[in-house]
């Protein structure tokens, strides 16, 4: 088939651009080359476009570009929409611009095959987030589930960082969190995800368009952006430790994320793309498995053989949450899908790469002073 996919020159995108075109499907990637992402010269040193510059058909545009959108989706039969504004924190003070880029982007693509009869287009994959379900799950003294609210700045800076019942205030169990779980977003990028995911639903079954949505945790590997401070706390720690710096550890160190490898993400986008089982579902793509912070920390120093000082600071943000960790049996079931890569195999790939990598400033320290500016980090 041929498939256009926004954003496609970014991290994901690229290297499902290669397995899809390896695959012999025809491949358009709409990006825009942020250089947030990119650097200053994507051109000529962004390793993700430079993978796939002449391998595909690249279109350098803008999804919040009504014409760009246009010339991309001439003969496509399905579209993946990976392109997006993407930073948790970054997104409570550029709010317009993230709901210009995030929810405008994907109402311009739905309202241009709405009112575009001939189409060729029958599938779209959306790429959504952890980032809907907020806190995740959560299970009382009685196993219930509970779904709970943003944790409190008072507590937060009392050093009280697990979560509690809001009502008995006593600390709960966190379980991995299914696709039926509730979804209350604590961040404006939450919220773009949940709103994508509202749209694409409603709109395509009236157009003959099939929506998948895939709920990413969080993608790392080769590849990965080295330049953006607002995302990857992966990326953020090796510049660090090859910077011989030392690594600030929020809160108590012991808040944990699912990290799935972009190998595992890209059959997992590609499978949800081309089989028909996977029509007008959600998924969670990740692992299933929690990782925390400081095990990040001391793997990546492990790896990069480097002595590197680990401060448990007790700085946070205001909107983090603690912790969120899938539950994949839906993809499993329905896609034959199982994530092949451990996190250390992983991550030792990963330091691989970063170290052929030229090491550059990522801005981090700006970032952090934006937030602290901004009130909301502590």
């Amino acid at each position: 088939m041929n498939v256009l996919i926004s954003g496609g020159a970014g991290f994901i995108g690229s290297h499902l651009a290669l397995v899809l075109q390896a695959q012999g499907h025809g491949v358009t990637v709409l990006d825009n080359l942020h250089p947030q992402i990119h650097g200053p010269r994507a051109a000529s040193a962004s390793f993700l476009y430079r993978q796939i510059a002449d391998k595909v058909t690249f279109i350098q545009g803008d999804v919040t570009n009504r014409s760009d959108w246009e010339k991309s989706l001439r003969g496509q039969d399905a579209v993946v929409h990976l392109a997006a504004e993407t930073g948790t924190g970054q997104s409570m003070y550029r709010v317009a611009h993230y709901t210009e880029v995030n929810v405008g982007g994907i109402a311009l693509l739905l309202d241009i095959l709405a009112n575009s009869p001939g189409h060729g287009v029958r599938k779209i994959v959306l790429a959504s987030s952890r980032a809907v379900y907020g806190e995740g799950k959560y299970l009382d003294a009685q196993g219930q589930a509970v779904y709970p609210p943003p944790r409190e700045a008072d507590d937060l800076a009392n050093g009280l960082f697990d979560i509690r019942h809001p009502v008995t205030k006593d600390t709960l169990q966190v379980v991995a969190t299914d696709e039926a779980a509730a979804v209350h977003p604590t961040s404006v990028y939450g919220l773009n995800k949940l709103h994508q995911e509202q749209l694409l639903n409603t709109v395509c079954p009236t157009i003959g368009v099939s929506p998948v949505v895939l709920r990413y945790q969080n993608v790392y590997g080769p590849g990965q952006s080295l330049h953006n401070p607002y995302t990857g706390i992966l990326s953020i720690f090796s510049t660090l430790i090859q910077q011989g710096r030392e690594i600030n550890i929020f809160e108590d160190g012991l808040e944990s994320r699912d990290f799935v490898y972009i190998d595992d993400v890209v059959e997992a986008t590609a499978l949800a793309l081309l089989r028909e089982e996977a029509n007008g579902q959600v998924f969670n793509v990740g692992t299933g498995v929690p990782t925390t912070v400081m095990e990040v920390a001391e793997s990546l120093v492990r790896h990069f053989g480097k002595p590197t000082r680990l401060q448990v600071s007790g700085n946070f943000r205001l909107g983090d949450i603690r912790h969120n960790f899938a539950d994949i049996s839906r993809l499993q079931n329905v896609l034959d899908y199982t994530p092949k890569t451990s996190f250390q195999a992983g991550i030792g790939s990963f330091v691989d790469w970063v170290k052929r990598q030229e090491v550059g400033e990522s801005n981090y320290e700006e970032s952090l002073r934006e937030m602290v500016e901004r009130g909301l980090m502590k």
